[in-house]
């Protein structure tokens, strides 16, 4: 299958129509069309079926499409990398992190990198953990930070530091007069949080049950940015990683947990790719960032 064919198959396979693939792929519908029908001929056998008007994948095709895919991603990184070699970018940092992270310890991370790095040009991208993990492994991106130092096959996992778990709430809530919130003062409110099969909601489920009373969340969310919304309009009550800069949205209060818990911040790096040198800089800038950060979250609790 040739890299052309491979695109069309993989993008048929994402959006499930002629019309989104090749909007995707900025190419006419005959002419994505006529790549599906050539790269069928030279296969052997068909990709995809027209069931009632609509593209449904052979067998074949959803056996080879995971592996179709992640040769798919390398095309796309390599196409990333040739652009801005042409550009002229060879100086690059790239650097992933999810919400959290990426709003607090990597601003300042790339403050101290700039000041002595200012041609290299910093790619920052903001991510849920499964796509980080998929760009270290697949080198779109040397370095990432993640809320989860769990181990993964073929990528270094460095733990930087551990962020509290904090309450969230409306500066008029009636809990925003202690000093800090027990779960047990949360079992009427309704509660915004994670789901208990992350890792968050297991340290959560498990910090409720020390103190005897339940951890279940009306509203619940994989992100904590994306309890603001629900926060900010009244909904109720969130616990979320105080890594990032709650104080910074008016209206808000954060309060720390009775049952202090805490979520670990980590450093993926690939060991098979080692890092270049401007990266091996980042990482260092990285970890006095996080450093730096956790301090002053402390002296704000």
């Amino acid at each position: 299958m040739q890299a052309r064919q491979l695109e069309v198959f993989c993008m048929l396979m994402r959006c499930g129509t002629v019309t989104g693939a090749a909007s995707m792929l900025n190419i006419s519908q005959p002419a994505l069309s006529q790549i599906l029908l050539h790269a069928e001929d030279q296969l052997g056998f068909k990709l995809f079926n027209r069931v009632r008007g609509k593209l449904v994948p052979t067998r074949e095709a959803e056996e080879l499409y995971p592996e179709c895919e992640r040769i798919f991603a390398e095309l796309g990184a390599l196409r990333r990398r040739t652009t801005d070699m042409r550009f002229g970018r060879t100086g690059l940092i790239r650097v992933a992190a999810s919400a959290p992270p990426a709003m607090s310890v990597v601003p300042k991370a790339l403050l101290a990198f700039r000041a002595t790095h200012p041609d290299v040009v910093v790619r920052s991208l903001i991510a849920p953990l499964i796509n980080i993990v998929d760009m270290i492994q697949n080198g779109d991106a040397p370095l990432g930070v993640v809320m989860n130092n769990m181990a993964r096959p073929g990528i270094e996992v460095e733990t930087l530091g551990h962020a509290e778990l904090v309450c969230i709430m409306p500066e008029n809530h009636r809990l925003a007069e202690r000093e800090e919130i027990g779960f047990a003062e949360l079992q009427d409110e309704t509660l915004i949080s994670y789901r208990a099969s992350t890792l968050p909601g297991r340290l959560l489920l498990s910090a409720a049950a020390t103190e005897k009373q339940m951890f279940n969340p009306v509203i619940e969310i994989d992100i904590s940015i994306t309890a603001l919304p629900f926060v900010r309009d009244g909904f109720g009550v969130a616990i979320v990683d105080g890594l990032l800069p709650w104080e910074q949205f008016p209206g808000l209060v954060r309060r720390p947990l009775k049952q202090r818990t805490t979520v670990p911040i980590a450093l993926l790096t690939s060991k098979d790719r080692p890092l270049t040198g401007s990266h091996s800089d980042m990482r260092d800038n990285l970890r006095e960032a996080c450093a730096a950060v956790l301090r002053a979250k402390g002296r704000e609790s």
